[in-house]
């Protein structure tokens, strides 16, 4: 068991390294579209602050490797809610963080509405 998830810490590790898994960016983009609100039909607010929760092995190699992944995330996420006329309940940020489990094995992604939000202190 310890030998399959240290493979796939790899696998999820070099797939972040060249590009930020499909996967992932579809788990983003579905916690942004679940969580709209319909304010009228010219509005539809999302929240603005998502976190995304690694293994800690991948996490802490994407640090020494100087990995920027939370810049990425947050570059997609907003160009997504710009194709959907999306309007952000304050900054958008999407924060990465080590966890010492996550519910899939692989990444566990969260969201909600904060009035301020630096990526730098992001508590989630």
């Amino acid at each position: 068991m310890e030998r399959a998830m240290e493979r796939f810490g790899a696998s999820l590790l070099a797939q972040f390294r060249h590009k930020v898994p499909v996967e992932l960016l579809a788990a983003l983009r579905r916690e942004c579209d679940d969580h709209a609100v319909v304010c009228s039909e010219s509005l539809v607010v999302v929240p603005n602050a998502y976190g995304v929760e690694l293994p800690e092995s991948v996490h802490q190699e994407l640090e020494r490797n100087g990995g920027r992944v939370d810049q990425v995330l947050t570059d997609s996420l907003l160009r997504h809610g710009e194709s959907r006329g999306y309007a952000w309940a304050g900054p958008l940020a999407v924060h990465v963080t080590k966890a010492p489990s996550v519910p899939n094995g692989r990444y566990r992604v969260t969201s909600r509405v904060m009035r301020h939000v630096r990526a730098e202190s992001f508590h989630h």
